[in-house]
């Protein structure tokens, strides 16, 4: 039988399919023509199949009192909480049992009976393992609000730095970026304007507090109308801005997707990306999080962690845009690192609006 890349959303695996250089039809989600890979020929993805499922045990050998609501079909727990496969439950099912064919024949309750993990319930390894040690995202947000600003317990910043490695994105230079200011007429502003306010003028955002400037950029100028709301009759100035020299920054729009695969490179393992995966789901969400009032203080829990990875010595953070879906924004800390090379007034002629009744 064979199954393809399109079934995996893990880059690792698709990167084993793709790496056999073989097309055909898969007997899994019924594409054609596609990257395939033959189950049964080589082990190498039951090998990585089979060290995630070793992390799970079924309900029967969990200790007592264990929260039922920490418990599900593996087909369920891969689909909702793993970003391995592309495909539903069910052809899930299909491809483990059929990859995983020995492991099925020996431990079918793994992949028929709801299973969970036993470190999720055990406090002394959440404390040392978890992001967010024994705490939720919820505890964290609200303690940094009420509690304790600048020296929050709630974070493990060790195992945090561990994630966010995985997350390093190089911009080569001479790469173009793109800010926006709503202008007064069409004259608009010139290139020594287009630039971040001073320290003693900036207002607290995404990535900073207030009284530290840093350079919001976009990947394009249509994200840039879109993240500063422009309105129908204003006028803009768009300022390109060209990057004078490499940079690292970290991208938290790809923090929930990393492969749990590569671990052994990073110095994680399979356990314990699997009791950060809703951290670092929250993490990407909270940095691209829509805010309709812009509260100040709703922004101190990615304040908190860009101030972190700052600390580390990486030049910025990368995250999806909140106003358009399909582009992204890039905070940099040294704004001196880009050039403002050209602008361009426009003229906002429309807006087009998507809504839904609450």
């Amino acid at each position: 039988m064979f199954c393809c890349s399109n079934c995996f959303a893990d880059a690792e695996i698709k990167a084993i399919i793709n790496g056999n250089k073989k097309t055909g039809d898969c007997d899994f989600c019924g594409k054609h023509n596609v990257p395939v890979y033959e189950i049964g020929k080589d082990t190498t993805i039951a090998e990585l199949l089979d060290g995630l499922l070793d992390i799970y045990s079924p309900v029967s050998e969990l200790p007592d009192g264990f929260p039922r609501g920490q418990t599900d079909l593996i087909k369920n727990i891969l689909y909702n909480n793993w970003n391995i496969f592309s495909v539903k439950p069910d052809i899930i099912y299909r491809l483990i049992t059929k990859i995983c064919s020995s492991r099925y024949e020996d431990q079918p309750e793994l992949f028929d009976s709801p299973v969970g993990i036993k470190q999720s319930q055990d406090r002394d390894y959440l404390e040392e393992n978890s992001i967010l040690k024994n705490n939720c995202w919820s505890d964290f947000v609200e303690g940094i609000k009420r509690k304790n600003r600048f020296h929050s317990d709630y974070i493990n910043t060790e195992r945090l730095f561990t994630f966010l490695r995985c997350a390093v994105k190089t911009h080569r230079k001479g790469e173009t970026l793109y800010r926006s200011r709503i202008c007064h007429d069409e004259k608009g502003y010139r290139r020594t304007e287009m630039g971040p306010p001073p320290d003693d003028k900036a207002r607290g955002g995404r990535v900073n507090p207030v009284g530290i400037s840093i350079l919001y950029l976009a990947d394009e100028k249509e994200t840039t109308l879109y993240e500063i709301r422009a309105g129908v009759y204003d006028y803009v100035t768009v300022g390109s801005f060209k990057l004078l020299k490499d940079i690292e920054v970290i991208n938290l729009a790809n923090i929930d997707r990393i492969s749990p695969f590569i671990g052994i490179d990073y110095g994680f393992d399979l356990t314990q990306y699997a009791v950060n995966i809703e951290h670092l789901k929250m993490i990407a969400q909270e940095i691209a999080k829509p805010l309709r009032n812009d509260n100040v203080l709703d922004y101190l829990p990615t304040q908190y962690i860009s101030d972190f990875i700052r600390s580390k010595g990486y030049d910025g953070i990368e995250y999806g845009s909140t106003m358009r879906k399909q582009g992204f924004n890039l905070a940099v800390f040294d704004p001196s690192v880009f050039k403002c090379t050209s602008t361009k007034v426009y003229d906002v002629k429309s807006i087009s609006y998507d809504y839904k009744p609450i």
